[in-house]
């Protein structure tokens, strides 16, 4: 089984970084992509990053290109969000996914439970 953990969310003002952790258990973290999800109030749940179960390819959306970066380390089972320049139109509960690595949220097959980011201006 695998279970996927969220830590590192909270209050920020704009223009600060912040890092996100998942932590995933279960022997398999080694064969999938990881992804980064989040939503906004009111809004639908909305792709962020990947990064490839090799960890040598990552991808971004636009929104957050060159802000956003994705790490993993095999060795704690874990992959990282390491946001920069916040805005105010990141917060959002976000969510880390192992799965396939593309954008479509439906190619992930376990969630975690998300955390909570929230920019002030």
């Amino acid at each position: 089984q695998v279970r996927l953990v969220e830590s590192g969310g909270g209050l920020v003002q704009a223009g600060a970084s912040l890092r996100l952790s998942c932590r995933v258990t279960g022997r398999t973290f080694k064969n999938y992509a990881m992804g980064w999800f989040r939503q906004a109030p009111g809004k639908e749940r909305e792709f962020v990053g990947a990064i490839s179960a090799s960890g040598f390819s990552t991808g971004y959306s636009d929104p957050v290109k060159g802000r956003f970066t994705i790490t993993r380390d095999t060795d704690t089972k874990s992959v990282y969000l390491e946001m920069n320049k916040l805005r105010p139109d990141d917060t959002a509960v976000y969510y880390c996914a192992a799965g396939w690595g593309t954008a479509r949220q439906d190619e992930y097959d376990y969630w975690g439970q998300g955390t909570q980011v929230t920019v002030s201006s």
